[in-house]
């Protein structure tokens, strides 16, 4: 147990201090759309059954990757199958509701998911809009919260999925805003940011989904701005890469939750972006393609896509712009004139 301890703390230092130079300067732009053309090649895999749950998100975050690289076009003959599969996996005990496979319960993450997919792809007419609408805002508690699914749990992400499908959806008017502000309110903390639900710890993560949320319907000046702005940014670690709360390791995936959040409050300036950016190329797979949550580590779909979306973000290696609230493509914001959001 020693060994292991002081194995885990000086894997720990080495990620905080990162590493002495730089080993990969560029986004290795080939790699990763072999890696996410041929994520599903092998559907016989443990690790591809064992992901059944998340299949609904990783379409999402490979097929927002594809954008965010320009290769969409080039993957026009599978647009047509995974709109269709999407469409598949609505829940009939739950109209509008889709669940994260075929065959799944219904739940708001899901849903955001295959509408975000579907937006992508300009096939949203293809939904029941106020089936889905009415399904999303069912969900909505009596203290303004949202749950995630009809078993009850709570917290931010599904606040902030609730509220940007129905912006997207154009039926915010069915829930009640004011009540979903004011239990936000109760999620915030003294330290600026966010946690899972009132008096949870602040994350990183959850602080984007309480931001986003507050922005969606305009209510960010509950926030002390500069105080939120100031957590956010002292979550960047000498190596470049943010972690999601002090005393962390950093970790690829919060390039784009505390960036987003950043830019959304426009105190995206307050880090450094170079060293952010040489973090995330760093965490790339040279052999293989994709980027994980650190370099040296295994890399995920997840990653790949939160990383590609750092990078865009920070208007580096010729990537498709992204919106720091929809987390969309801007073209795809355009095309459906959905409000801007962002501070002019």
């Amino acid at each position: 147990q020693v060994v292991v301890s002081f194995f885990r703390a000086f894997t720990f230092i080495v990620y905080i201090a990162g590493p002495s130079k730089p080993f990969i300067m560029e986004l290795l732009r080939e790699k990763h759309n072999h890696y996410l053309k041929h994520l599903d090649d092998d559907k016989e895999t443990v690790e591809y059954m064992m992901s059944e749950h998340l299949r609904m998100g990783g379409v999402y975050w490979g097929v927002s990757a594809m954008a965010l690289l320009g290769q969409l076009d080039a993957e026009k003959d599978r647009e047509k199958d995974l709109v269709e599969w999407i469409l598949s996996c609505e829940d009939p005990a739950n109209p509008g509701g889709f669940g994260p496979n075929v065959g799944h319960d219904a739940d708001i993450t899901a849903t955001h998911y295959a509408l975000l997919v579907l937006a992508i792809y300009d096939a949203l007419d293809r939904v029941d809009a106020k089936a889905t609408s009415k399904f999303i805002a069912s969900l909505q508690q009596p203290d303004g919260s949202f749950s995630g699914d009809k078993w009850g749990e709570v917290d931010t992400r599904f606040a902030y999925s609730a509220v940007s499908s129905l912006t997207i959806l154009d039926g915010l008017d069915l829930i009640d805003v004011d009540g979903l502000v004011q239990w936000l309110v109760r999620c915030l903390n003294y330290d600026g940011s966010f946690g899972t639900m009132p008096r949870s710890e602040s994350h990183a993560a959850y602080t984007f989904c309480a931001v986003q949320a507050l922005a969606l319907v305009g209510s960010l000046e509950v926030v002390d701005i500069d105080r939120l702005g100031w957590w956010l940014c002292e979550r960047q670690t000498p190596g470049g890469g943010f972690n999601g709360r002090p005393e962390k390791a950093p970790d690829v995936c919060y390039s784009w939750w505390i960036l987003s959040a950043l830019a959304t409050i426009d105190r995206h300036h307050w880090i450094s972006g170079e060293k952010l950016a040489q973090f995330i190329l760093q965490a790339q797979d040279v052999e293989d393609g994709g980027i994980a949550d650190r370099p040296g580590d295994v890399p995920d779909v997840f990653h790949t896509f939160f990383g590609l979306a750092g990078l865009s973000l920070l208007g580096k290696e010729n990537l498709a712009p992204i919106h720091p609230v929809y987390a969309l493509p801007m073209s795809v914001v355009r095309r459906l004139k959905l409000p801007p959001i962002l501070p002019s």
